[in-house]
C-alpha cells in the first residue's frame, strides 16, 4: 500500500470502528494491587448469550493504540477479510515503564514486570474469557517498549498468543537470540509480524534490522513470519501503518479466493480444486477456532476452475458442501445438475435442475440459467 492508501485506510477505520460497541471498564487486579483501565471493542452483532468466541485482540499501549487496531479489525471484519473480533486495550500511560521492567542480565521480565507479566496470563485474559465471548485464537500487539513485551509470552512452552504484532519494538539484548531460537523450534502454529520504520532511534532500526535476518532464515512450516520496513513514516505513527499490514497476513487463509490465488494457484492445481476449498476452510477451523461456511465468491471461484479444467466430476462434492451451507438456494441442485449433465446422465440431471429451479436464486446463478440448461438437456437428448 502507498502512503496515501495507508492514511486514507486509516481515517475511514477511525469513523467506521465507533459503529461496534466500545464499553470501558476500570480491572482491579489482585496481582498488581492496582486499578487498570480497560477499553473493549465488541463485534458489531455481538451477543453474550450465543456460542460463538471470536479471537481475541490484546493491546498493550491501548491509550493510544486500541483505536489503530479496533477501527481495523471492525474495517476488515466488514469486508470477510477477517472474523469478527474482540479487541482489549489495556491503558498504560502512568504504569509502562514499571509494566515493561526487565532484568539487565537475562532481558527476562522482573520485579513490576514480572507481576505484569503473571496479570496478563493468569488474571485478565481469564477475566476475558469468562465474561466476554473470547476464542482460543489470541494476538498480542505492542509498540515500543511494549512491543519487545509480548515477545516474553513467545518464550513459554504452549504460549497464550497465537499471533505476534511487534512494531518498532525496543528489543531488550538477548532477544535477538531467543526470538530466533524459539520460532525455530516451535511445534504451535506463530503468526509472527515485525515492523520498524528508518525514523526509529539508531538502536531500534538497527536491532530490529538484526533480528529480521535471523528470522528470515527461520525455516519452520509452523511459524508463518511477515516483516515490513517503512521509509518516511515517524516512530509514533508507524503503527497506523503497520497494524492493516500485520491483519491482512495474519488472516490471509480467512479471506475470500483472489483472483490471483484464483489464476496462479487453483487453476493450475495438479489435484482436485474442491479438496483445496474443503483444505481452506478445514484450515481456518483450525487456526482460528472458527466454523466459517463456505463464500458464495469461492464458491464461484472452483465452479469456474472445474468448467474451465472439465474437471466435471468434482461437481459431484460442490454440490454436497453447496446444500450443506447454502439449503434454501439453487446453488447446490445447479452443481449436482452440472455434475450428472457432463457425466452421462441426462434425466437425472434434468430432475437436479428442476428440483433447483423452485429455489432461491444466488451466485449470479438464476433461474433463467437453469431454464437453459433443462431447454438444452431437452432438446439435445428428445426429452
Amino acid at each position: 500500500m502507498n502512503k496515501n492508501t495507508f492514511f486514507f485506510l486509516f481515517f475511514i477505520c477511525s469513523i467506521i470502528y465507533v459503529e461496534a460497541q466500545v464499553k470501558y471498564e476500570i480491572f482491579q487486579s489482585e496481582k498488581l494491587r492496582d486499578k487498570r483501565e480497560l477499553k473493549i471493542q465488541l463485534p458489531r452483532g455481538y451477543n453474550p448469550d450465543s456460542n460463538k468466541t471470536y479471537p481475541l485482540f490484546l493491546v498493550l499501549d491501548g491509550d493510544y493504540m486500541f483505536e489503530a487496531v479496533a477501527g481495523n479489525a471492525d474495517y476488515f471484519s466488514y469486508w470477510e477479510d477477517m472474523p469478527d473480533a474482540l479487541v482489549v486495550g489495556l491503558n498504560q500511560s502512568e504504569t509502562r515503564s514499571d509494566d515493561c521492567m526487565y532484568s539487565q542480565m537475562s532481558s527476562l521480565p522482573s520485579e513490576t514486570g514480572a507481576v505484569f507479566f503473571e496479570f496478563l496470563a493468569m488474571e485478565l485474559i481469564p477475566y476475558l474469557e469468562r465474561n466476554f465471548n473470547a476464542g482460543s485464537f489470541r494476538v498480542a500487539v505492542g509498540h515500543g517498549s511494549t512491543a519487545n513485551f509480548i515477545n516474553y509470552y513467545l518464550l513459554k512452552p504452549n504460549p497464550i498468543f497465537q499471533g505476534y504484532i511487534s512494531i518498532s519494538p525496543e528489543l531488550a539484548p538477548n532477544m535477538l537470540n531467543y526470538i530466533p531460537e524459539v520460532l525455530g523450534k516451535t511445534e504451535s502454529k506463530i503468526f509472527y509480524y515485525l515492523a520498524n520504520t528508518k525514523e526509529d532511534i539508531g538502536s531500534i532500526v538497527e536491532m530490529t534490522n538484526a533480528l529480521n535476518t535471523d528470522l528470515q532464515s527461520v525455516s519452520n512450516p509452523n511459524v508463518n513470519y511477515k516483516f515490513d520496513s517503512f521509509e518516511t513514516t515517524s516512530h509514533y505513527s508507524v503503527p497506523t501503518h503497520a497494524i492493516p499490514s500485520a491483519i491482512e497476513n495474519m488472516f490471509k487463509v480467512f479471506q475470500p479466493i483472489s483472483r490471483k490465488e484464483y489464476k496462479e494457484v487453483i487453476v493450475e492445481l495438479d489435484g482436485s480444486p474442491v479438496t483445496y476449498l474443503e483444505d481452506k476452510y478445514k484450515t481456518i477451523n483450525d487456526l482460528y477456532g472458527i466454523k466459517k461456511e463456505v463464500l458464495v465468491n469461492d464458491f464461484k471461484a472452483i465452479s469456474a476452475a472445474i468448467e474451465k479444467n472439465e474437471l466435471f466430476e468434482d461437481y459431484d462434492r460442490l454440490s454436497k458442501l453447496a446444500k450443506k451451507d447454502y439449503p434454501e438456494s439453487l446453488l447446490g441442485g445447479y452443481y449436482e445438475g452440472r455434475f450428472l449433465e457432463e457425466t452421462g446422465r441426462p434425466k437425472k440431471a434434468l430432475k437436479a435442475y428442476q428440483s433447483a429451479f423452485d429455489l432461491e436464486e444466488i451466485a449470479g446463478i438464476t433461474k433463467d440459467d437453469v431454464l437453459i440448461r433443462v431447454e438444452s438437456i431437452k432438446e439435445d437428448f428428445g426429452l
